[in-house]
């Protein structure tokens, strides 16, 4: 049997192997799927023409309530909020278990964020969705939102572990310092080199989350002092003590909601 200290370096290797490519285990969800090399800001998507449509979606036994697809009419008063789910409901549709993490409790994240009166945004991502591309897609919607009246301070981007990935791209593909997003468990120190070399830079309010006991992530903070200067407003970092690691991912636990709640509000 391999050691413990093996098994996580395979894990890692694979989990990065392409930085939003698309692991398969339960212990390499992180992941996101083709890695273009980025050397310089790629134009903003046009405003002229509003494709929203989904990609077609992967055959599941449920589906995300239509309640959550991008809004047909915007309404510049309200408050729009993305959540960008993990990939094992790219892996397994919904519903989603893992063996060491339970049921990733999907709908039920989406009912409680929607609980505190944010219009809230999401879909079920087909099966090795390409992160980067699917990244350019939530751009061109939050970027739909700001052309209808939304204020920036009104959006917030939430991403969960390969989500929380494509949350990055996102913050880079928008360039807006106003925009509020919320990065979850994805900042392990490899992940964070390859965003470094891809020049990828965070723009807007980040605050990164992330439970003490996670081997498949860590702290963002490296990521943020990379991104000075070039169009982060505010950052900052909340660790969990819950024990679970990746685990807090799967379920609304008040200890990861409560804090994206208030940074959404706050700014």
């Amino acid at each position: 049997m391999l050691s413990k200290t093996v098994c996580r370096q395979i894990a890692i290797a694979i989990l990065f192997a392409s930085s939003l490519a698309g692991c398969k285990s339960a212990r390499s969800e992180p992941t996101i799927t083709s890695e273009p090399t980025i050397t310089e800001n790629i134009p903003l998507l046009p405003t002229s023409t509003l494709s929203c449509s989904s990609t077609p979606q992967q055959l599941s036994l449920n589906a995300v309530p239509s309640a959550y697809a991008f809004p047909e009419s915007i309404d510049p008063a309200k408050r729009y909020l993305f959540y960008l789910h993990g990939k094992i409901i790219e892996d397994q549709g919904i519903p989603a278990t893992s063996p060491i993490y339970g049921e990733y409790e999907y709908e039920a994240i989406l009912k409680k964020l929607s609980g505190y009166d944010f219009v809230v945004i999401s879909e079920q991502r087909p099966k090795d969705t390409d992160g980067v591309e699917y990244a350019k897609k939530v751009a061109k919607q939050a970027k739909a939102l700001l052309n209808a009246g939304v204020p920036a301070k009104n959006i917030t981007v939430v991403g969960a572990s390969k989500g929380a990935g494509i949350a990055i791209y996102v913050s880079h593909f928008l360039e807006n310092e106003a925009v509020n997003f919320v990065i979850l468990a994805i900042c392990h120190p490899d992940e964070v080199a390859i965003f470094k070399q891809k020049q990828i830079y965070l723009y807007g309010n980040v605050l990164s989350i992330y439970d003490s006991s996670d081997e498949l992530a860590g702290s963002c903070r490296d990521l943020f002092a990379f991104s000075e200067g070039k169009g982060i407003s505010r950052s900052d970092e909340i660790v969990l003590n819950i024990g679970t690691g990746h685990g807090i991912l799967h379920k609304p636990l008040d200890e990861w909601v409560t804090p994206v709640i208030q940074w959404a509000r706050e700014h």
